[in-house]
């Protein structure tokens, strides 16, 4: 089963496709949920109601676009570039987290959000 979750901001919003996994799960148990956008280089994060521990699989380097929970700050991260810690042109996050899945469209419209926006996330219907 897979999920479909729309995030809000001023100036745009996107959609993303996310696996089901028990970090999904208990995000979607918790949407919507209205939070302050914050920037660290080409990544927006954002706290959460949610708090979960690492699982199997978690990943610091991802590929942009990739949904991720940030489980030291309760946070979903969502990289489109470089951080300030990253090598080159990778996306490395502040520590391994949780992958989740993916935006549905160019990542690069994450640019948009602005440190101290308010943000929303909700399950898309259908």
């Amino acid at each position: 089963m897979t999920l479909r979750i729309r995030i809000l901001w001023p100036a745009g919003h996107t959609t993303a496709t996310l696996e089901e996994t028990p970090t999904s799960t208990a995000l979607a148990g918790a949407l919507p949920i209205s939070s302050t956008a914050r920037t660290w280089g080409e990544e927006v994060y954002f706290d959460t109601p949610v708090s979960v521990p690492v699982e199997d699989g978690a990943r610091q380097v991802v590929d942009p676009g990739t949904v991720a929970f940030w489980t030291d700050g309760d946070a979903l991260a969502l990289p489109y570039g470089p951080t300030p810690i990253s090598r080159g042109e990778e996306c490395r996050l502040a520590s391994p987290c949780n992958l989740l899945g993916s935006l549905d469209d160019d990542p690069r419209i994450l640019a948009t959000v602005r440190d101290g926006d308010p943000i929303r996330v909700e399950l898309v219907d259908g």
